[in-house]
């Protein structure tokens, strides 16, 4: 099975992933809990009656009672994981599968019809193939409420760059149905956020309100992860290990955010000088795997930036370096220095 970011994968225990990055183990696949089985759940399903679990913390806590053979210390990732064996999971579902059906489809709901309207403005604007672009999120799984919001995916390195230009153009133009969040919903979306990612809300609004991925499409939240295509992606499991070294905070200038649009996300780094925890060098990169901290800052940027530090070791070229990989507890945060 070849799952990727913004792929949902549903076990035989009818729980519901989400599957994060590129890269797994083999015949695993590295995901997260998202939608469980709950006879108190708001989302209706056409097998059972599910909630959703947010924070990393609670998705943990979740495995911890339920489903502890799928928490892994994985030896190359050097970090504590959720791998589900593939011989465990039922059912596989992919946001162009599902953006294709409902292209075909006669009867959509409301929400449906607007993921549809949002992904053919975004084509026809950005001029990339069907193929490129996906619904994920609650509308993939079908278990959406009256407050989901649209979570397409654009694949591939150019369709990606083309269809953000296009989101910039569309925000600034506010046609198409699409609108920039006002100071208000920053503040909202600033409180969900802040209870797993922690900064002060002048801090979040200067780097969240210049993100054209996010925003309001027809009065309804949208997010857009933006994936590479699997020709794009050289690294196999393994060719690449990382090892915790501890945790730190640094000041950084960007030297590339070239890869800052793509989950995972990455950073090349210059001039870093390291503020709290161990002295280690060189730190060349930033990281995450979460959509949140992409396009986080631009090149020619300064940074500050705290996080888990971590050894790359990488037998592709022998190289080795440090890099600050974010998201993994709700004190990492990267903020613009003026």
């Amino acid at each position: 099975m070849k799952a990727r970011e913004g792929d949902l994968i549903k076990t035989k225990s009818n729980v519901v992933f989400d599957v994060k990055g590129l890269v797994h183990p083999p015949n695993k696949i590295i995901a997260f809990p998202r939608f469980i089985p709950s006879p108190v759940g708001t989302r209706h399903g056409k097998d059972a009656t599910y909630g959703k679990v947010y924070s990393l913390n609670d998705r943990f806590q979740y495995l911890k009672e339920n489903h502890p053979d799928l928490i892994v210390i994985d030896p190359v990732f050097g970090e504590t994981l959720c791998e589900v064996p593939v011989e465990q999971i039922a059912k596989h579902y992919q946001p162009t599968e599902k953006l294709s059906q409902l292209r075909k489809a006669k009867n959509l709901t409301a929400l449906e019809n607007k993921a549809l309207q949002l992904a053919t403005v975004l084509k026809e604007k950005a001029d990339i193939p069907w193929s490129a672009i996906g619904i994920s999120g609650s509308i993939m799984a079908g278990l959406t409420t009256d407050k989901s919001d649209i979570d397409p995916l654009v694949y591939g390195v150019e369709n990606s760059r083309k269809a953000y230009r296009a989101l910039q153009e569309l925000l600034k133009t506010q046609e198409g149905g699409f609108k920039p969040y006002n100071r208000a919903e920053l503040q909202e979306l600033f409180d969900f956020r802040s209870k797993d990612t922690q900064m002060s809300f002048d801090d979040f609004v200067a780097v969240e309100s210049r993100k054209a991925f996010q925003g309001k499409f027809l009065d309804t939240d949208y997010f857009i992860r933006f994936v590479k295509e699997w020709e794009e992606i050289t690294e196999q499991y393994g060719d690449v290990q990382f090892k915790n070294c501890g945790y730190c905070k640094i000041k950084a200038q960007i030297a590339d955010a070239s890869d800052a649009l793509f989950t995972p996300c990455t950073y090349r780094l210059a001039e870093v000088s390291v503020v709290e925890g161990p002295k280690l060098a060189p730190i060349r990169e930033i990281a995450s795997f979460r959509g949140r901290f992409c396009e986080q800052a631009a090149s020619g940027e300064l940074v500050e930036a705290q996080g888990k530090v971590e050894l790359v070791t990488n037998s592709q070229d022998n190289t080795q370096y440090y890099r600050v990989i974010l998201g993994n507890k709700p004190s990492d945060y990267m903020v613009l220095l003026h």
